[in-house]
């Protein structure tokens, strides 16, 4: 890896994400060697995705290289890399481009699209957790749209333009949202030989209601934004299978046929292998960590982020997978990790819920903070503070800016292109030539 030796402590984060980025940033001007190892070199603002995956920014709008981070420390490094396990009995992490040894270790690995072992799904739906998957979407919408200008028949055409959304969490509702607002202000104006009412947006929910995080307030007034830009909600309704073409559900009469499938249903952890099989908890796939984020079993091992789990009596299942957690937990272990090196004692980590917000569509947003829980303009302006406030670098937050003010007085979305067609071969849509 060509990292030198130093007499300092190394710390070894892997992972670039909300935790990863707040820890380190808070360790490099310390008396410690910091080496950050992620298999990209940029950090995803994951909150705006679905802005990427719906043609409102542009990828690099969401992005910030993770070098920026290290470059003014004489002691941090970045590799790009993928760590393949971890053996703890010698301090020594294994990549692709040879090991690292570290005195002290910490998983920020995030979390990875969680399909409860349904095969199909997993092997033909579109997901969204990294930025090449929101360009994945986007060029899918497009070529679909595309695709259904110059299509004759009418089925395909009706599947090329139905999208279906599983998942009504914040995700598939900011999805859903986004995407109506293609089809309310785009299609008429760049594809005026679309009839727009023919555009099907179909949200499905496992539980009863939209939002399950959110308060029931919040959950109606969402619903009752998404009813008005025409997306249709179906709860109380599992996706059972997705071949490519045809969704089927656990309800018999409700199948939809779509060549756009999103699936925003679930998360996992995303652990490394290595570690006891005990301090992993089933199904989540998380470490169990303590209150000092320490993993089970490990005093120099630390998990923060999503792959953590660190359960109490107000978060029984553990903390949100979110990225206000995140950032917390980093900032805090970075302090912890400082007092271990003066021998003082460590410090139990206390979550501060900053609230829970999410937008649907132009003007219209749900927000929960504490007691107070509103919606409509208000929280959409709320909204737009928070996410350009939490964007890492300032060109990020003066170009996400004005874009979205371009956006909102045009009704425009400016990034609608298809750089990379999406497997458009593996579709097999045909043209029909006399439509042509």
């Amino acid at each position: 890896m060509n990292i030198p030796i130093s007499e300092k402590p190394r710390v070894v984060i892997i992972g670039g994400g909300f935790a990863g980025m707040s820890l380190a940033k808070n360790l490099l001007k310390e008396q410690l060697q910091v080496v950050l190892l992620d298999r990209h070199n940029y950090h995803t603002f994951q909150p705006l995705l679905y802005q990427v995956s719906t043609s409102g920014l542009e990828p690099d709008s969401i992005a910030y290289p993770l070098r920026k981070i290290t470059r003014h420390s004489r002691e941090g490094y970045f590799r790009l890399t993928e760590v393949t396990s971890i053996s703890p009995e010698v301090n020594t992490v294994h990549t692709n481009i040879g090991d690292l040894v570290y005195d002290y270790l910490v998983i920020a690995t995030g979390s990875k699209t969680n399909f409860f072992g349904n095969k199909s799904i997993e092997e033909n739906a579109m997901w969204m957790k990294t930025i090449p998957q929101a360009l994945n979407i986007r060029s899918l919408i497009l070529e679909n749209l595309e695709q259904a200008v110059i299509t004759a028949d009418p089925e395909k055409r009706k599947t090329l333009l139905n999208f279906v959304v599983a998942g009504a969490g914040p995700t598939g509702v900011e999805l859903c949202g986004a995407i109506a607002e293609v089809r309310n202000h785009i299609v008429p104006r760049d594809f005026r030989d679309l009839d727009p009412d023919e555009i099907e947006i179909h949200l499905v929910e496992g539980l009863d209601r939209v939002l399950p995080p959110m308060s029931e307030k919040a959950s109606k007034a969402a619903r009752k934004f998404l009813e008005e830009l025409g997306v249709k909600i179906h709860l109380n309704t599992m996706v059972s299978e997705y071949d490519g073409t045809t969704v089927k559900t656990n309800n018999e009469e409700l199948i939809f046929n779509t060549s756009t499938f999103i699936w925003a249903a679930g998360v996992s952890g995303a652990p490394i292998q290595g570690l006891n099989a005990s301090a992993i908890v089933e199904r989540a796939d998380r470490y169990e960590v303590n209150v000092f984020n320490q993993v089970t079993g490990y005093e120099n091992i630390f998990a923060i982020g999503d792959i953590a789990l660190m359960k109490n009596e107000k978060y029984p299942k553990g903390h949100p997978m979110v990225a206000q957690p995140a950032i917390q937990q980093g900032k805090h272990l970075a302090q912890n990790i400082k007092r271990m090196l003066r021998k003082e004692d460590l410090i139990p980590f206390e979550y501060n819920d900053k609230g829970t917000m999410a937008t649907i569509g132009r003007n219209r947003a749900v927000v929960d903070l504490g007691r107070f829980k509103f919606g409509g303009f208000f929280a959409w302006f709320i909204w737009m503070f928070i996410h350009l406030y939490f964007l890492v670098g300032f060109r990020n937050r003066t170009v996400t800016f004005f874009n979205w003010v371009y956006n909102y007085v045009n009704f425009d979305k400016a990034a609608r292109l298809i750089i990379r067609p999406f497997k458009s071969n593996k579709r097999n849509l045909e043209v029909d030539q006399k439509k042509v």
